[in-house]
């Protein structure tokens, strides 16, 4: 089962492996230390499947629409070490429950729908549940 939540959530019991797929814990000056986030409740970090920093400055700083955010994440994942990521991650969830995690509350514009749908179009027996 692979399931996607917001970073600032507690820990659950059904929650399973919690991996951050942020490309860092700061705060939006890139260098602070996000204190919300609890890191303590995370199990594991894994940048490369985060939004580059360049794409998440150029969706929050420069309004990128939505839309152009998706297709170049989309191209990011594209790559070949998020290939062997995204591997690792259906082959955790076709074995156990694991759960990526990023910042935003809702995941309608989220890269972590992105990443756990893109999973899905890969292997299309992994079962998901987006959060």
């Amino acid at each position: 089962m692979l399931k996607t939540g917001c970073i600032l959530n507690a820990r659950t019991a059904s929650d399973g492996l919690r991996i951050s797929v942020m490309s860092r814990h700061t705060l939006s000056d890139g260098r602070a230390p996000d204190i919300r986030i609890p890191l303590s409740d995370l199990d594991d970090h894994w940048p490369l499947l985060g939004p580059s920093p360049r794409l998440i400055g150029d969706y929050y700083k420069r309004q990128l629409p939505w839309s152009d955010f998706e297709k170049r994440y989309l191209l990011q994942l594209q790559r070949a070490e998020s290939q062997e990521l995204l591997v690792k991650v259906i082959s955790i969830a076709s074995e156990s429950t694991i759960t990526l995690l990023c910042i935003e509350e809702e995941p309608t514009c989220c890269h972590r729908r992105l990443l756990a749908q893109m999973c899905q179009k890969i292997d299309p027996s992994l079962e998901i549940a987006i959060g």
